[in-house]
């Protein structure tokens, strides 16, 4: 920042961004703003911050905005380093909802928690944070450091920040209510049309890019069964494309290479169509066999999900075809409900 004195009674100032920025977030605030500063000790060493609201709402945001330093350190964690150093990190009232401005966060969220003083998941976890600074924050990672190249592919963009409010969750409150908060979530997909959109055009697919998209990766963290490389595949997309445009099929391919599982027919399912799986099964009459498939998917749907039978964690790998498990003793009935919180599926028993 310089102040240039014109010498006639005005000044000009001159704001600079050291890092690449996309377009779409590059803005200007201008109005009544109190200043204050503060700094954070995170992976990169000391980040500055720095904080704008209107005078009068000085108070609220004094208070709203220490959400700011645990959301950052929680980011820090899962994705790695905040990837504007330089540039500072700013969070700064506006006169609409928000929008993730590259170092300097859009907020226009009233100062409540929520979602406009509303819980997006219906579970209640959403009132404990303030929405709009997790969320757009979390684009300072997917959408600011990597972008994509069409806007067809901006599910890389809403669906990881969306889940990042899943993290966060789980981050102030444990792992359960992270995994509430996302499958509450659900009820705002619609399946209307293709996450994906039309390439070439400039057209986003589906809004269902944001809870669809959350879905999707809680779906693949539940399949790889290994918090530690879910994390580390997030850390690494950053690291990878750190300040670059990229494509899905980019993003989906360092998924399943550093997962060493092929998510390639998992992403279809979930981003180039509106099928959502089922999970079929069956248990015999006398209870000492459970046969399983795949319905309502693509062809080669190969998730892989972890059953809770006979008081045991099993990964099964279902198809097209039946498959058949031998069971030792009778079948506990399983829990369509927990298998559901974990993947994105419908479980459902059917009658051989």
């Amino acid at each position: 920042k310089k102040v240039l004195d014109n010498k006639n009674g005005k000044k000009t100032w001159s704001w600079e961004v050291i890092n690449p920025i996309n377009t779409y977030a590059v803005t200007m605030n201008i109005g009544k703003y109190t200043n204050w500063t503060d700094t954070l000790m995170g992976e990169g060493g000391k980040l500055d911050l720095s904080f704008w609201a209107l005078t009068e709402n000085l108070d609220k945001a004094k208070k709203q905005f220490t959400q700011a330093k645990p959301m950052l350190h929680c980011f820090e964690h899962w994705f790695g380093k905040y990837p504007w150093y330089e540039d500072s990190y700013k969070l700064v009232e506006a006169p609409f909802l928000g929008m993730e401005h590259q170092s300097a966060v859009a907020y226009g969220n009233g100062y409540k928690n929520g979602y406009l003083g509303n819980d997006l998941s219906g579970t209640g976890w959403g009132l404990k944070w303030d929405f709009i600074i997790v969320h757009e924050s979390g684009h300072e990672w997917f959408g600011n450091n990597i972008t994509t190249k069409d806007l067809a592919d901006m599910w890389v963009h809403e669906g990881f920040t969306n889940y990042s409010e899943t993290l966060y969750t789980e981050w102030l409150y444990g792992k359960q209510a992270g995994s509430e908060y996302c499958y509450g979530l659900r009820k705002g997909i619609s399946n209307d049309k293709n996450v994906i959109g039309i390439y070439g055009v400039n057209e986003e697919g589906s809004g269902d890019m944001y809870p669809k998209g959350a879905n999707l990766l809680h779906t693949i963290r539940n399949a790889i069964n290994d918090d530690v490389k879910f994390r580390n595949i997030l850390r690494g997309l950053n690291k990878r494309f750190y300040h670059q445009t990229v494509t899905t099929n980019q993003v989906e391919e360092y998924i399943s290479k550093e997962s060493r599982i092929d998510f390639s027919k998992v992403f279809d399912q979930y981003l180039r169509t509106i099928q959502i799986p089922v999970l079929e099964y069956s248990i015999s009459k006398n209870q000492k066999e459970l046969s399983y498939r795949w319905a309502n998917s693509v062809k080669g749907f190969n998730l892989n999900p972890i059953l809770e039978i006979e008081n045991k964690n099993i990964k099964i790998s279902p198809n097209h075809k039946w498959k058949k498990l031998k069971l030792k003793t009778s079948a506990k009935p399983i829990d369509p409900s927990s298998i559901e919180k974990n993947y994105y599926i419908v479980l459902k028993q059917v009658t051989l």
